[in-house]
């Protein structure tokens, strides 16, 4: 099991950015939000083994070459590490940004803003009406965040209604192993690695409990197998670290 920081961090950093939201000094809002997004990158550092080299699997995975154009969404695109990781790579890429977070997404235009070919949206994505059509869906450390195995796999049938035809979906996100020794090592091992990073009384007294509170993961196998029922090809898992997985599926 893992802890998805994302929407924690969010909660507590909602009143920095109603703080400055009247602020006419626009330079001034600007550079506060850079120095919170900073901070928000460097606790996503702490709190998740690996993160870098999984979100590198994952832009590694799309199957394009750098000068392709195509049209990729982003869901619950955070501070929009993912996005600029698929810029970095794939100049041309044309990007859709959602997240429910307004602080989140004013945070990730200010990472992207030298980036053209990027739209932004706020807005619960499991709720949100995608009317065009994508040839990549990626989302990271968000949609354990859907509560039931229902509504999980409800939600990959949006997705798969969305791609193009030979679109792929990549998600890096949170797992469950199949089995309760295999979860109780997940765990064990991603609070090691929090120890290395954070006290231990915030581990405990924080992360653990949020975690406990708004963390909705499913066993890998079940992801795979709804992708499957729902009629993805060519699924996969790209990369995997105890209860971390990169996972990805192909409409044809």
């Amino acid at each position: 099991m893992k802890l998805d920081s994302k929407i924690n961090i969010t909660l507590e950093i909602t009143n920095f950015f109603n703080k400055f939201k009247g602020d006419s000094n626009l330079e001034n809002v600007k550079k506060h939000f850079e120095e919170e997004a900073e901070e928000f990158d460097k606790t996503i550092q702490q709190l998740i083994p690996l993160y870098s080299e999984m979100i590198d699997s994952m832009i590694t995975a799309l199957p394009y070459n750098v000068s392709d154009k195509f049209k990729v969404l982003d869901l619950g695109c955070g501070t929009g590490n993912v996005s600029k990781a698929v810029k970095e790579r794939f100049p041309r890429a044309m990007i859709d940004c959602i997240d429910i977070a307004e602080n989140m997404i004013e945070m990730a235009k200010i990472k992207l803003e030298d980036y053209n070919d990027i739209k932004y949206y706020t807005g619960d994505f499991a709720e949100f009406d995608f009317e065009a059509k994508y040839d990549v869906v990626v989302s990271s450390l968000a949609l354990h965040h859907i509560k039931t195995d229902e509504e999980k796999k409800r939600f990959y049938m949006r997705i798969y209604g969305v791609l193009s035809k030979g679109g792929v979906f990549l998600n890096s996100d949170s797992v469950l192993g199949s089995n309760e020794s295999l979860n109780e090592i997940y765990t064990e091992k991603w609070v090691e690695f929090m120890l290395q990073n954070v006290p231990k009384e915030e581990v405990e007294e924080k992360w653990l409990p949020k975690h406990e509170e708004e963390d909705f993961p499913a066993p890998l196998i079940k992801h795979l197998q709804w992708l499957n029922e729902i009629g993805f090809k060519n699924i996969d898992i790209v990369w995997k670290y105890y209860g971390s997985a990169v996972y990805c599926g192909t409409k044809l």
